[in-house]
């Protein structure tokens, strides 16, 4: 393997949220190229990024090329420091937050699972074993002391020159190396006690909370409280209350605070609405507690956001959807 490079643009890619991209059930839908669904960008985040926990279809593998971060993963906080490696699955709700100052960059790696599994073969799904088997003890976070994230990081720079990619030739280079990527990762994780079940349970779980998602997406600015929530659910409240934070590692009512505010950064950001109207919109009957809640998740008040917002908005849209050299 060569050295590790970090290229001299690794900030060109900038994660800043404007319109919500993630929905009532806090799954994140990635602008992959469906005939080739595998993408490689360098993000910054900084203090004060406010992205709630969401989980995505898609595998997620996240170097940290600079600064100090953490991986909010479940109930979890595991600290990432310069060149660690965040391994992540579909089911599990995460969020990367901001350590140090400056802000941190990182480079991630998302792939749909049926790239994998496509090119069929008795063996293929082996490669995707460490994706599968992350239970509540599962070990996220790869040190940089050992060899693994730096070669990995090394194959996830070659993916990035030949995407998009275009050619037969292209392709293949890309899903070699992506084999490459996921044999270090199968022998990391080669003596994980973990099980595929682990996988299993989690996906029911999500199942049985998708009615709820379902109503929260059609009745968005209602007052759902947590009665309510759990007989959509068929549940006890108090099983509903200890589900629902071992499926999403949140409370109910953090989880809805959290939609409720990403959608009001939104409606601050593309529209002139008056701050009571979004507060009332996004189910808070009183303005001063929005504010309050707004505060304390976007680290800003709503007035300040939207001035702010103005200032970022057009350069946010094109710079998501744009991928630069290195």
């Amino acid at each position: 393997m060569s050295a590790v490079r970090i290229p001299q643009n690794v900030c060109e890619d900038q994660l800043l949220v404007v319109e919500p991209q993630i929905n009532a059930e806090g799954i994140h839908v990635w602008p992959f190229d469906p005939a080739f669904p595998i993408d490689v960008r360098f993000i910054t985040i900084g203090h004060g990024h406010n992205v709630r926990k969401n989980r995505h279809e898609y595998f997620e593998l996240a170097y940290l090329c600079r600064g100090a971060a953490s991986l909010e993963i479940q109930d979890r906080s595991l600290p990432l420091q310069h060149g660690d490696l965040a391994v992540v699955g579909s089911t599990l709700y995460h969020r990367f937050e901001c350590r140090s100052n400056p802000p941190v960059t990182l480079a991630v790696l998302f792939f749909q699972p049926d790239l994998v599994r496509a090119d069929g073969g008795p063996d293929n799904a082996e490669y995707l074993t460490p994706f599968l088997l992350q239970d509540p003890n599962f070990p996220h976070v790869v040190a940089a002391k050992a060899s693994v994230p730096a070669q990995i990081f090394d194959l996830m720079q070659r993916i990035r020159t030949e995407l998009p990619a275009g050619s037969p030739r292209a392709r293949l280079a890309v899903k070699t190396y992506l084999k490459m990527i996921l044999l270090l990762l199968v022998n990391q994780y080669a003596c994980y006690a973990g099980t595929v079940d682990t996988f299993r349970r989690q996906q029911r779980a999500l199942e049985r909370l998708r009615p709820l998602f379902e109503h929260v997406e059609k009745h968005f600015g209602a007052a759902t409280q947590v009665q309510e929530a759990a007989r959509i659910c068929g549940m006890s409240e108090s099983h509903f209350m200890n589900f629902f934070k071992r499926a999403t590692g949140q409370s109910f009512m953090a989880y809805l605070n959290h939609c409720r505010i990403e959608r009001a950064q939104a409606l601050l950001a593309m529209t002139d609405k008056p701050v009571s109207d979004i507060s009332q919109e996004m189910g808070f009957c009183d303005q001063s507690y929005f504010g309050t809640v707004f505060r304390k998740l976007v680290g800003m008040t709503p007035a300040g956001y939207r001035a702010k917002s103005r200032r970022t908005a057009p350069r946010a849209r094109e710079i998501m959807f744009r991928r630069e050299p290195l």
